[in-house]
């Protein structure tokens, strides 16, 4: 169908193993769209299973619908959000062009996040005589000059070595050089969620867990460090890389890496809603869907909010 609608983009969001990405296929195929992922840790080639690339959904009568931003960067880099941003304005404007829709999909809430406000995003460039010093430092030593910046609040900055130095670098590049900054178009984003209550939102994501696991997202994980990529930035990509890891070098057994990874994720889905609670907070009206409804259902209220 050709689409007349009052806005530039669909986003389709929600916490992790609620259907997201069929969801958007399938309202992509009927308005003649294309997807651009949302997610941090889909960029990365042959981090498949642990990401929840669910190539299979792209899938419409045996013919692959395009998804942008997928599979773009080596695994061991270390994509970020500024990143995320200009590569995403070059998809966009190019689907924009083109006359093709695009529908944003993903559940990392800082990239779409960035997209629906078009809030600018700092570029730090790597520091490598900086690092080379910092690495000298022990990790106490590295908090403490990293404390010197700004409240340390944040955990996720200190959860690991790479993690510190590179606060500290971006603290440091901020302020001694000031902070350049993209610039990202005004898009009109119609911003959809998919809910699940509580209880069903924990049963899918331990049956999407065991269904990976079996799947083979151990051998996945240890393909990756027989590539040579460090244990340490497999476990700065957090969940499924950080625990199987950990029970790759023998720090977890098989039963606790699978018992705290469950954890990890349900508490990864709790943070995702804290995160879109803060958004609808600061104004964004996010249009939340029954997951249990039909994904045909679902797909008829999108596209009659498109085209209201």
């Amino acid at each position: 169908m050709e689409l007349n609608s009052n806005y530039d983009l669909l986003v389709v969001t929600g916490p992790t193993a609620s259907g997201k990405t069929s969801l958007a296929v399938a309202i992509a195929n009927r308005v003649g769209g294309e997807v651009i992922s949302a997610d941090s840790r889909q960029v990365y080639r042959g981090m498949n299973l642990g990401t929840g690339k669910d190539y299979d959904d792209y899938l419409i009568d045996g013919t692959r619908l395009p998804c942008h931003l997928i599979d773009i960067a080596d695994p061991g880099y270390k994509y970020n959000v500024f990143e995320y941003q200009r590569d995403f304005n070059k998809v966009y404007s190019s689907l924009r062009d083109c006359k093709v829709f695009p529908v944003v999909c993903g559940g990392s809430g800082m990239y779409a996040d960035s997209i629906i406000t078009g809030y600018k995003m700092f570029e730090v460039p790597p520091d490598s005589g900086l690092r080379i010093e910092l690495e000298k430092k022990s990790m106490e030593e590295l908090k403490e000059i990293l404390s010197t910046y700004k409240n340390l609040h944040n955990t996720t900055d200190i959860d690991t070595r790479k993690r510190v130095i590179r606060a500290i670098e971006i603290e440091h590049s901020y302020r001694n050089r000031g902070k350049q900054h993209t610039e990202f178009p005004k898009v009109r984003s119609l911003v959809v969620g998919v809910m699940f209550d509580r209880e069903s939102r924990r049963r899918r994501i331990t049956e999407r867990l065991k269904q990976r696991l079996d799947a083979g997202m151990v051998d996945e994980v240890k393909h990756l460090i027989d590539q040579g990529i460090n244990t340490e930035t497999l476990i700065y990509y957090g969940l499924e890389y950080k625990f199987i890891t950990l029970y790759l070098t023998g720090k977890l057994s098989y039963d606790e890496m699978v018992r705290d990874l469950e954890i990890a994720i349900h508490q990864f889905a709790k943070r995702q809603m804290t995160w879109f609670r803060g958004m609808e907070r600061r104004g964004i009206k996010i249009n939340w869907l029954n997951g249990n409804l039909p994904i045909e259902e679902k797909v008829e209220r999108v596209v009659e909010l498109l085209t209201a």
